[in-house]
């Protein structure tokens, strides 16, 4: 009975930190998002990662890697690309890199595995995540991606309109909207991201109380036993748990370093790592608003491919 109150305790404890900390972010990134496509209006036409273009994919993996968001603080961005009309295939090269590559992950793996073990975690994470942007874009996945309702006004019949109801809450068109604005209307913006956060706040809720569930109630020794060096399938085991462990990859990391020292092998470790940071039930949830089944899964599948090519690279070489 003790055990079982603490295990609680530490799941409250986890769904009140991550309902706190991911509703901030959602707010703030989502506000941030419409500043800068307020700002500077070539945002919203997203000139910098076009679908043609194939350096944006790099362009896009580079700012997923500074960009240091979790799994499900990088859905704001994502919608804001999508509103922003960027390319599919960029899109979710930056959807796969951000959780994975930033540079706190990165340093983190340094300190704990030194810079082989990082050089592997890295070039899989990289190399997966160009490949199946560009995969997805190829073969048109891009049709999978749910499109928001925008409700016209009746009193808007011109183009300008067309553009601003994404960005404008209950305003009418009028002459003004024809030319450029010179004072950004901050209220409207928060607005905005309000609404943009209650859309998604059933799906956030929701997710967040699934995954601290499954924080507060598997134990190390748990992941220790089931995903040792004895048991063949060690790898894809551990990929598998960590999706529905929803554990930021800088918190997992020192997970993973006790795990390493109960005897878990470093491909494993890997697993467990891309598993858990690459993707989480949250985030998923999250994406089933976005995203539709066919594209949901093949999401999962690519962070999965990602651990697994990671995992078994590791334990060929170490």
């Amino acid at each position: 009975m003790v055990s079982m109150t603490e295990e609680l305790k530490n799941a409250i404890e986890m769904f009140i930190f991550l309902a706190f900390e991911l509703s901030i972010l959602f707010i703030g990134i989502s506000f941030i998002i419409s500043y800068l496509q307020e700002r500077f209006p070539t945002l919203k036409n997203g000139f910098f990662l076009k679908k043609n273009n194939k350096s944006s994919y790099l362009i896009a993996a580079g700012f997923g890697a500074i960009t240091p968001f979790c799994s499900c603080s990088t859905i704001p961005m994502l919608k804001g690309m999508l509103k922003a009309k960027a390319g599919f295939g960029p899109t979710m090269v930056f959807l796969f890199v951000s959780p994975l590559l930033n540079p706190i992950i990165v340093g983190l793996l340094l300190i704990t595995f030194g810079f082989k073990i990082t050089t592997i975690y890295a070039f899989s994470a990289l190399l997966v995540s160009l490949f199946s942007g560009w995969m997805l874009q190829k073969i048109n996945f891009d049709r999978y991606i749910i499109e928001e309702k925008v409700q016209e006004n009746s009193s808007c019949q011109n183009n300008h309109c067309e553009s601003s109801l994404l960005a404008e809450v209950n305003t009418r068109c009028d002459k003004k909207m024809a030319s450029p604005r010179k004072k950004i209307n901050l209220k409207k913006i928060w607005i905005n991201a309000w609404l943009e956060y209650k859309k998604l706040s059933l799906y956030l809720f929701i997710g967040i109380a699934i995954g601290s569930f499954i924080y507060g109630f598997i134990p190390t020794e748990f992941l220790a036993k089931y995903t040792s060096d004895d048991n063949p399938f060690a790898i894809p085991l551990a990929a598998i748990i960590g999706i529905p462990l929803y554990v930021r990859a800088e918190t997992v990391i020192p997970l993973a370093s006790g795990l390493l020292a109960k005897g878990v092998g470093t491909g494993t470790v890997l697993a467990l790592i891309i598993g858990s940071a690459g993707a989480s039930i949250t985030e998923l949830i999250l994406l089933k608003s976005i995203f539709r089944t066919q594209l949901l899964i093949a999401f999962v599948v690519i962070i999965l491919g990602m651990a697994l090519l990671a995992g078994y690279c590791a334990y060929l070489f170490f």
